[in-house]
């Protein structure tokens, strides 16, 4: 079997106030998996926690993302977490507060049969 990548999903996740990359990232992740309904492992003999999924992140701090706790809501399979630099910061009219952007990626693979 060959590991390939069978879906790709993408998403887009803010905090208005406070300034929190990981809340930002895990709105982004799940923009992105409420835009899909794989069902591909069913098609292929598969179990749904067959699969893996790579996430990644961006936003401009990527050292202040929780990778667990943004890995922590995929509902199957296995996860990874790479986040990078990305999304924006905006800052507000008199500088006292903060508006994260981060955008999200889930690239799904399985295992799949040669034909």
């Amino acid at each position: 079997m060959a590991s390939r990548r069978v879906a790709l999903e993408m998403g887009m996740g803010t905090d208005i106030r406070g300034g929190d990359y990981t809340k930002a990232a895990v709105r982004a992740l799940r923009d992105a998996l409420w835009h899909s309904s794989l069902s591909i492992t069913r098609a292929l003999g598969l179990d749904s926690d067959a699969m893996h999924v790579v996430v990644t992140i961006g936003v401009p701090e990527p050292g202040e993302v929780d990778r667990d706790e943004v890995a922590a809501i995929l509902p199957h399979g296995t996860g990874e977490v790479i986040v990078v630099h990305g999304g924006l910061e905006i800052e507000n009219d008199i500088g006292t507060d903060k508006t994260i952007m981060a955008n999200a990626a889930a690239a799904v693979w399985v295992d799949v049969p040669e034909a």
